[in-house]
This record gives structure tokens, sequence and C-alpha cells, in this order.
């Protein structure tokens, strides 16, 4: 893998964990969405619509599907937000509470079993790579630090000419 780029290695493996989790969730009649969403909201207090899509980093209208499906299946309820007549919370049922508690352990056991196989070192690496590649990204320093901005209009100079 020396050859590849940071987006590869994190595209291949991302969708390796997805048919991983999507595998494993199927054997429940679920999908790894419905798993993340169980995981998301509040098993006591709830989670307003609205919160639970940035959370999850999912386009509204895949969270509609997927919340639309969850409901169907008696995982949640919605209620109207009392505080906002216009919002919808977003409850676990108590069968989506055991199903919650199944995709919980789901994930700590994929994230045990690879901790078994790094070592603690590879491991906070691993965390400090992730979190300087988002820190990057979330500050905009990839595309428009001065610096690339500079290197980008001194490339389209040169091939302009």
């Amino acid at each position: 893998m020396k050859d590849k780029t940071i987006d590869y290695i994190l595209r291949a493996t991302w969708q390796a964990i997805s048919r991983m989790y999507n595998e494993e969730a199927a054997k429940y009649g679920a999908t790894m969405a419905t798993g993340f969403a169980l995981l998301s909201i509040d098993k006591e207090k709830g989670i307003p619509s609205t919160a639970l899509g940035p959370k999850m980093g999912m386009e509204a209208t895949s969270l509609t599907r997927t919340l639309k499906t969850m409901e169907e299946k008696g995982l949640i309820i919605k209620k109207k937000n009392p505080e906002d007549g216009r919002g919808v919370l977003i409850y676990l049922t108590e069968f989506g509470k055991e199903k919650r508690e199944l995709s919980k352990n789901t994930v700590i056991q994929f994230n045990d079993t690879i901790k078994k196989h790094v070592s603690e070192e590879k491991w906070e690496n691993f965390i400090e790579v992730a979190e300087t590649i988002n820190k990057l990204i979330q500050d905009k320093e990839i595309f428009n630090s001065s610096e690339n901005v500079a290197k980008n209009n001194a490339m389209n100079s040169k091939n302009k000419s």
C-alpha cells in the first residue's frame, strides 16, 4: 500500500468496514445506517430530527428513508417537539434500545479486535493522523492555504505559457 494515496486508503478501508457492518446488520434485518442511527439517538432524551443528520453526516433524503424504515420496524417513535411545534423529536422504543445495545456491542467488538492486532503506539499514531487530517480539512488548509493558492497560481501561469 506504499504507493497508494491517503484518500484511496481511507476510502477502500471505509468501504470494507461499511460492507462488513452491512453484512453483520443484515443478519438482523438491518443496515449499517440503522445501527449508526440507533447509536446516535440518546437512549433517554431522544434527539431532534434536525440534529440527527449532521451528527451522522447523512443527507436529509437518506436519513428520511432510514428513519421511515426504523419507524416501520418499531425501533423509533417520533413526537412533536414541545419547545418548537415545527420540529420533531425522535425516541428509541424498548425494541430500539435492545437493538441499540446489539449495535453498540458490534462496534465494540470491531474496535477490540483491531486493538488486539495493533500496538498501542500504532493506534495512537493512527488517531493522531486522522485528527490531523480532520483539522486540516476543517481549517480549510488543504486547498485554501496561502501556500497552496500561490502554488496553484504559479502552476496556472506556467500552464498558460
